[in-house]
């Protein structure tokens, strides 16, 4: 499918819409140069919605989630969360990077409280059952009292997870937080991930290199192509959930994802996993 318009992704998407991004393009300037990074990217998310981006590097899938999040301007087209437009960052909209980002000097549990001092509307003890309820939820109750440089990868990207979630944004923008990970603690991150997502329901937009990995997690993956970068292909994932990402099915569907990516462009073997 060719991406025209927004108008057939709104017919597409559950309603309500949660996430509306209109004829968005950016350029990066330099003196000696000007690139394109996005060129009128269209596109309506669900409320509630699991979406991936995927496509090699460069094709501005990172530069499109920090638009969303509010963190990089975009030159043309506007962004909308809830019917209003997004003017720069905000605690509704947080976002999960490849690196955990955590801080050292914290425990685990003072890490996840951080993420929560932010919300003037919670007490102390509010603050406190809502850290202890979210490192539950990530399997990490028990670690609660560890410090930062205790604890494995994986354990480091739950600790990330939990804080992300603890606030209670209504949208959840990640990037690439498994990529750095071994793949047991990637296939069990994938059945934690899909299992919290079915209790709290959060509209989330992933990017990712991983084909199996898209087509594991999401409802709708979208194919991007670079120079610029593109919306080109949709895909709905109608498997049932828990998906095992080393399934047939998945594997055939990413397979037809695969074929897409390599259809739009000539890619180097390394670009995609």
């Amino acid at each position: 499918m060719t991406l025209a318009d927004v108008t057939s992704f709104e017919v597409r998407a559950s309603p309500p819409v949660k996430l509306l991004v209109e004829r968005v393009s950016k350029w990066f300037r330099t003196p000696r140069a000007s690139v394109q990074a996005l060129d009128n990217i269209n596109l309506a998310i669900g409320e509630g919605e699991f979406i991936c981006l995927v496509g090699p590097s460069g094709c501005g899938k990172s530069t499109l989630l920090d638009i969303v999040a509010g963190l990089t301007v975009a030159d043309e087209g506007r962004v909308l969360a809830d019917d209003r437009v997004v003017a720069g960052p905000g605690r509704h909209r947080l976002v999960m990077f490849q690196d955990p980002a955590l801080f050292p000097w914290l425990t685990v549990f003072g890490n996840v409280m951080f993420g929560l001092k932010r919300n003037p509307d919670l007490t102390r003890k509010q603050r406190r059952e809502t850290a202890a309820y979210h490192l539950k939820l990530v399997g990490l109750e028990k670690f609660s009292k560890a410090y930062v440089h205790e604890l494995s990868g994986g354990m480091k990207q739950r600790v990330a997870l939990a804080r992300s979630l603890a606030p209670d944004p209504r949208v959840l923008l990640m990037d690439e937080p498994l990529a750095a990970l071994d793949a047991l603690t990637r296939e069990q991150l994938y059945l934690d991930i899909q299992d919290i997502w079915a209790r709290r329901r959060k509209t989330i937009i992933l990017v990712t290199h991983n084909v199996r990995e898209a087509t594991c997690l999401a409802d709708r993956v979208f194919v991007m192509s670079p120079s610029p970068g593109r919306l080109r292909d949709e895909f709905r994932i109608d498997l049932p959930r828990p998906r095992d990402v080393n399934s047939p099915e998945v594997a055939m569907i990413g397979s037809k994802i695969m074929a897409a990516l390599k259809g739009h462009l000539s890619i180097s073997p390394e670009a995609i996993e």
